[in-house]
């Protein structure tokens, strides 16, 4: 998984506002672009099985590059199945007391539409109306 050999350099700037972290490609460009910066002594410091070098506004480590995925993911689903007379409806309604109006009204078409044959159309006279409220 992680290649020793490919590491980067993440500076973590503890006074700055904007723009906390910087990653470059070795300790080299770092001491280039802030030549306040000892190379020799940082590389003490960063060399492999040294700690990270920290001061009141910089923090500097090495970290390896990770090439591959660390962990596959597993969706484990969220479904109660079981029989429609065995389940509760209290938690049922109470779910669905809390869905806004417009997400149960999408619940209701999607299960009715589900319940048509191909080409059947509901039947509307059993329908009734009603204005809904924001």
């Amino acid at each position: 998984m992680e290649n020793p050999r490919r590491r980067v350099v993440l500076v973590y700037w503890k006074e700055k506002k904007e723009n906390l972290f910087e990653i470059f490609s070795n300790l080299k460009n770092f001491c280039i672009s802030y030549p306040e910066y000892n190379y020799n002594t940082l590389n003490n410091y960063l060399s492999k099985r040294k700690v990270p070098y920290t001061d009141d506004t910089i923090h500097i480590e090495r970290k390896p590059i990770i090439s591959e995925v660390i962990k596959k993911r597993k969706m484990i689903p969220v479904v109660k199945k079981g029989l429609i007379k065995d389940m509760g409806e209290e938690e049922d309604l109470a779910y669905w007391i809390s869905r806004p109006v417009k997400e149960r009204l999408a619940a209701v078409t999607s299960l009715v539409s589900a319940s048509l044959k191909k080409g059947e159309r509901m039947n509307r006279s059993i329908i009734h109306k009603r204005k809904m409220h924001k």
